[in-house]
């Protein structure tokens, strides 16, 4: 890979990553990092632009290496050469990846490590057509705030021989790895991470710290890749939120709980809703953590726990949103309607559903009041964007 030291003034193209043509994984590798900003945000304003004004994308100082994430499947070539890497785009073929440009440098380094120890420990990849072998995938997170690393052992049976020879090896390379967890994935799934796991080195969580609150990640978590753009996405959502410090916040599809916890200062009460147990746990670890005691959490589908609320005359003044790509569900949308709380802020990582469901709201008694988009993936097409929506109150939303 071709090293790029200032790209502010410089152009990308395919030459940047020998890789690109496939991976498939940056879409966006022939255009500047200017012109794939101002790509972005025609995206959002086409698709959101009937609703209110679109502000200018915020972007990175510096977009490569940022993925604080980073997982790699592991196979052998016809030749017996271990690889590691990503499937190549509309295919189950590895691509083998030493050094990606928008991947953490030291998540890369541990992955390849990993793949030249194998033979020496005896510890072959898993091969799904045969069902011979052991390791299936590698997951590296990296702590924004300390550096520290957490490696994930992804294998196809709870047996991995030498395993504790190859994590002391592990260490001894990189000593900022402060945890190894193996989690065995035995069923025929595109997921990567099953549902076992046993800690082989530390705690089996990492800490890291957004916006000066404290977060443990376990392997599982959902948690933002890319942290540094996290911050700036959190601290203008929360700045959108208008919070006065006498609001009752909800937190819907809460996860981990962080934009909730970000928020709490800046809020009398706020509640969590998640349908993942495991998340639920760790976000009361996280409140808990960071000395909060105006935050709870619910393990309940969210639209159904509004309903509820409404139904029991609750009165909620923000409703925080962050849904999954395929967006908030009808039933969500309904309850949030009849819950018509003064102000929703929602979070959204795609644009096109977004549009789709500010359509409902809107329609349903709210004005958008900002729109502001986030580039949290750069070279790729993905982008998020926070819409910030006032309840109009001479509609009666209350049905």
């Amino acid at each position: 890979m071709e090293k790029n030291n200032g790209f502010k003034n410089t152009k990308a193209n395919n030459s940047v990553c020998t890789l690109a043509k496939k991976c498939g994984g940056c879409q966006l590798q022939n255009l500047s990092y200017a012109d794939q900003l101002e790509y972005k945000f025609n995206q959002v304003k086409r698709l959101m632009g009937r609703f209110g004004k679109v502000s200018k994308v915020v972007g990175m100082d510096d977009p490569f290496h940022y993925r604080c994430k980073v997982q790699a499947a592991f196979g052998m070539t016809r030749s017996g050469k271990v690889v590691s890497g990503v499937y190549q785009s509309s295919s189950h073929r590895i691509v083998c990846v030493d050094d990606c440009m928008i991947e953490d440098r030291d998540a890369d380094a541990v992955i390849v490590a990993v793949r030249k120890l194998l033979p020496s420990f005896g510890i072959m990849p898993y091969n799904e057509d045969t069902g011979k072998g052991i390791l299936r995938h590698v997951l590296v997170r990296k702590s924004y705030s300390t550096g520290e690393l957490m490696v994930v052992l992804v294998t196809a049976t709870p047996v991995l021989p030498g395993r504790n020879n190859l994590v002391k090896a592990l260490v001894k390379r990189f000593p900022k790895i402060v945890t190894v967890v193996q989690n065995v994935n035995s069923a025929a799934t595109g997921m990567v991470l099953g549902e076992r796991e046993t800690v082989l080195y530390g705690s089996g969580r990492l800490e890291d710290s957004i916006c000066g609150k404290r977060f443990l990640i376990s392997p599982r978590s959902f948690y933002q890749i890319n942290p540094a753009q996290t911050e700036k996405l959190y601290t203008a959502a929360v700045e959108l939120a208008e919070l006065t410090g006498n609001e009752t916040v909800i937190d819907a599809y809460c996860g981990t709980g962080t934009i909730g916890i970000v928020a709490a200062d800046r809020a009398k009460q706020v509640i969590g809703a998640e349908l993942n147990t495991d998340a639920v746990r760790d976000a009361r670890l996280n409140a808990r953590r960071n000395g909060l005691d105006n935050i709870s959490f619910v393990a309940a589908d969210a639209g159904r726990f509004m309903r509820e609320l409404a139904e029991e005359g609750e009165k909620i003044d923000l409703l925080f949103t962050d849904p999954p790509r395929a967006g908030c569900s009808r039933e969500f949308l309904e309850s949030a309607l009849v819950l018509a709380p003064e102000r929703i802020v929602y979070i959204s990582c795609n644009p096109e559903t977004q549009a789709r469901d500010t359509a409902v709201l809107v329609k349903g008694g709210y004005r958008v009041t900002a729109i502001q988009p986030f580039d949290m993936f750069p070279f790729t097409n993905h982008i998020e964007t926070v819409a910030c929506f006032k309840r109009n109150f001479d509609v009666d939303m209350r049905r």
